[in-house]
């Protein structure tokens, strides 16, 4: 297989989706490891086997629907397998093999057939002291912003994946790229202020937008980067409560085309008619109940 993902939004070819299948039982509150499931299950709405099956099934339906190839990971029972954003990514032509936090570490193993079908030449594993994950990294031609969390009690937070030595390993094995790593707001109880991942806080649309949710950032001069990049008026700023829905984190298909949740309403509108896209709009708000949504579902491998 011949990777090539450069940005956020270039026209899919392949894609991992994640696997609802073997969820297994709710897991207990000591065993979440994100503010959104801590809430769920404190609230007893984690969502179900059978609800999240539904919600995938849609998303499915829409890439097949606009010829996308889409693999899925083998199912390892009672593990949940539904975010394969942070499992592994592809920058360029590399496919990226993350550092899962402990609790995830299983589900690397059923993605060996992918693996196996990527040039070994092309694949870079992290060593044990890099701690990335693909939702913190996001791209965007010649720059690659980086979430991450730099300060001493970075080993305090669950929430906290991606550390300073990550953003190390990337300047060093992508030279070409610049590189803009952005610390993030973190809190592993309140899922209306911690940020698990850049990609709950920022997202690259069509050729030249952006949705932010501006509290995101621990430095606001992150924040104020993105608007010189963007430029204010391509940029369609989130409240809080949209943060927590997760608006940010949709999913593009191509320059054109973006796959978003139902609910966001003011967020879809906006980009229909005020930048022109198609809008997907599929249900996946059992998804977001365990901390992620679109993007974190998906892994792609080839853009054009």
């Amino acid at each position: 297989m011949i990777l090539n993902v450069t940005n956020e939004t270039d026209t899919l070819k392949a894609v991992v989706l994640g696997q609802p299948g073997g969820m297994g039982e709710d897991p207990e509150l000591k065993d979440t490891f994100d503010s959104k499931s801590r809430e769920s299950v404190k609230r007893g709405i984690y969502p179900s086997e059978e609800d999240v099956t539904k919600e995938m099934e849609a998303f499915e339906k829409v890439l097949k629907k606009h010829d996308v190839q889409v693999f899925r990971p083998w199912v390892i029972e009672d593990l949940n397998q539904v975010f394969s954003r942070d499992v592994g990514f592809v920058i360029d032509d590399k496919f990226i093999i993350a550092n899962l936090i402990e609790d995830r570490e299983e589900e690397q193993k059923a993605y060996e057939r992918i693996i196996d079908s990527i040039s070994e030449k092309n694949i870079i594993k992290t060593p044990d002291d890099v701690h990335v994950e693909g939702g913190d990294v996001i791209l965007w031609n010649e720059f690659m912003f980086v979430g991450c969390y730099k300060q001493d009690d970075y080993s305090k937070y669950k929430t906290a994946r991606t550390n300073a030595k990550a953003v190390e390993f990337l300047k060093h094995h992508f030279p070409h790229k610049w590189v803009i790593d952005m610390e993030l707001v973190k809190d592993d109880n309140d899922p209306f202020r911690g940020i698990l991942h850049l990609d709950c806080t920022f997202q690259p649309v069509g050729k030249d937008k952006a949705i932010i949710y501006k509290n995101g950032f621990l430095n606001e001069r992150h924040y104020q980067i993105l608007l010189d990049l963007f430029g204010r008026k391509n940029v369609f700023e989130v409240t809080r409560e949209e943060m927590y829905w997760m608006n940010t984190n949709i999913f593009s298909i191509s320059p054109e085309v973006v796959v978003s949740e139902k609910n966001f309403t003011r967020l879809n509108n906006h980009m229909r008619d005020e930048w022109g896209l198609t809008v997907e709009e599929i249900p996946y708000r059992e998804v977001s109940k365990m901390g992620g949504l679109l993007r974190c579902s998906t892994m792609p491998l080839i853009r054009e």
